[in-house]
C-alpha cells in the first residue's frame, strides 16, 4: 500500500477544497472574540454552540472594511455583534482550516441591532417596566441628586459647572463607574444598587432623584444603554432617573425606560435648573397674592372701623348738649318717663357746659328750686 505524506494529504485536502467549493461565501456569525495583531484583525466567529471558526482580516483589507463599516453604522467592530461577511476558505498545511474577510455588510449587522433592540423593548412591556419610572411622583424640588458618571468625564465638568452658577444650592453625590464599552452595564447596575442602599428612611431619603450622564462619544458606545438588565434595575428604583446620555440622533432603551431623559449632562443641569426656577416664581406669586391679600384686608378692616368710630361719635352725648337736649337722671339713672317722678326728687340735669341739680315740685307751685 502506498503511503502518503502529511504534506501530500494536506495538498490534497487543499485541491478538493479549491475545486469543490466556490472562491467566497457570505456568511452570517457572531464574533465571539477579537483581536489585532501586526497590523491584521484575528477574530473567531460562532453560530450558537453549532459552529466556530477562525477568521482573519489581513491588513490590506482590514483599514478599507472597518472604515466602510463604522461609516455606515457609527460603531466599530466588537464581541458579541452579529455580522454578514464575505470570506474566502483558506487550507494551510500548518495552520489548518480558516476563513479570510474579504467583505462586510453593514446593513445586517444594523438591523440585528435594531431587532435585539426591538426585542428588549417588548420584554421591558411584557415585564410591565417600560413605563414604571412614569408612575413616580417627581419631588417639588430637586436639590440632592445621586449622580452617575465617569469621574473624569467632561458632561460630568459641565454638568457641575452649570448647577454651580445657578445661584441655587444643589447637592450632588458621585457614583462612579464605566460608561462605555464592554462590562458598563454591570458598572451602571452596582452605581444603581449603592445609590439604593443608601436610600432609606434611616438616612431621611437624602436624594431626591437619580441623574445618569456621559459626555459624547461614537454610537457604538451607547449600546450599553441597551441592555435589558441595566433597563430593567432602571425602571424598579424607587428614585426618579433622568438620563443625558451625550447623543443627539438615536434614543437608547434606557432613554425610554427613564422618567426624563434628556439629550446632554448640560441639559440635564438645564432641566433641573429651569424647574427649580418654575418653582421660585410660584412662592414669588404666592407671596404677592399673600401680599395684596393682607392689603386688601387690612384696607377692609380699616373701613369698619372708621364706620364703627363715625357710629360711636353719633352716639356721643356731647353732640346732643350742643343741639340743645339735656340728659335727666336720677340717682345716676336716666329718667325716661314722669311716672319714674314723685315730688321732692332730686334729679340731674346734664347740659354741655356742666349738670345742674332740679327738684321734683307738685303743679300747683309755680317755681322750680335749684341748685348748682
Amino acid at each position: 500500500m502506498d503511503a502518503l505524506t502529511l504534506t501530500q494529504l494536506c495538498h490534497l485536502i487543499g485541491e478538493a477544497i479549491d475545486d469543490a467549493l466556490e472562491p467566497a461565501y457570505w456568511v452570517k456569525a457572531e464574533i465571539s472574540s477579537l483581536s489585532s495583531k501586526g497590523g491584521h484583525l484575528y477574530l473567531e466567529l460562532v453560530d450558537g454552540k453549532t459552529a466556530k471558526m477562525r477568521a482573519t482580516c489581513w491588513q490590506g483589507n482590514k483599514e478599507l472594511l472597518l472604515a466602510y463599516f463604522q461609516a455606515e453604522t457609527g460603531q466599530t467592530l466588537q464581541v458579541g455583534m452579529s455580522v454578514l461577511v464575505e470570506v474566502e476558505i483558506q487550507w494551510h498545511a500548518v495552520y489548518g482550516l480558516s476563513l479570510s474577510i474579504v467583505g462586510i455588510d453593514p446593513s445586517y449587522t444594523l438591523g440585528e441591532v435594531a431587532r435585539q433592540r426591538q426585542r428588549t423593548i417588548e420584554q421591558l412591556k411584557a415585564d410591565g417596566l417600560l413605563d414604571a419610572q412614569q408612575l413616580l411622583p417627581l419631588p417639588t424640588l430637586i436639590r440632592r441628586i445621586a449622580v452617575i458618571s465617569s469621574p473624569s468625564a467632561a458632561g460630568y465638568g459641565d454638568f457641575q459647572h452649570q448647577l454651580l452658577n445657578s445661584g441655587y444650592r444643589f447637592e450632588t453625590t458621585l457614583f462612579g463607574a464605566t460608561m462605555q464599552g464592554e462590562g458598563a452595564a454591570k458598572s451602571i447596575i452596582a452605581a444603581l444598587e449603592e445609590i439604593t442602599n443608601e436610600q432609606s428612611p434611616i438616612t431621611n431619603n437624602q436624594y431626591d432623584a437619580i441623574v445618569i450622564i456621559r459626555g459624547g462619544g461614537a454610537v457604538s458606545d451607547l449600546s450599553c444603554f441597551d441592555d435589558y438588565t441595566l433597563c430593567a434595575v432602571c425602571a424598579q428604583c424607587e428614585l426618579p432617573v433622568i438620563t443625558g446620555i451625550g447623543h443627539t440622533r438615536d434614543v437608547s432603551v434606557l432613554d425610554l425606560v427613564a422618567h426624563q431623559a434628556l439629550k446632554t449632562p448640560t441639559a440635564v443641569a438645564e432641566w433641573l435648573i429651569h424647574r427649580l426656577d418654575s418653582q421660585a416664581a410660584r412662592i414669588d406669586d404666592l407671596f404677592t397674592r399673600l401680599h395684596r391679600t393682607a392689603e386688601r384686608q387690612i384696607l377692609i378692616r380699616r373701613h369698619r372701623i372708621e364706620l364703627l368710630e363715625q357710629r360711636l361719635a353719633a352716639c356721643n352725648p356731647e353732640r346732643f348738649y350742643q343741639r340743645g337736649y339735656s340728659l335727666v337722671t336720677k340717682n345716676g339713672k336716666p329718667v325716661r318717663s314722669t311716672k319714674d317722678l314723685q315730688p321732692g326728687d332730686i334729679l340731674t340735669l346734664h347740659l354741655m357746659d356742666g349738670e345742674t341739680n332740679i327738684e321734683v315740685i307738685p303743679h300747683s307751685e309755680s317755681c322750680p328750686k335749684s341748685s348748682t
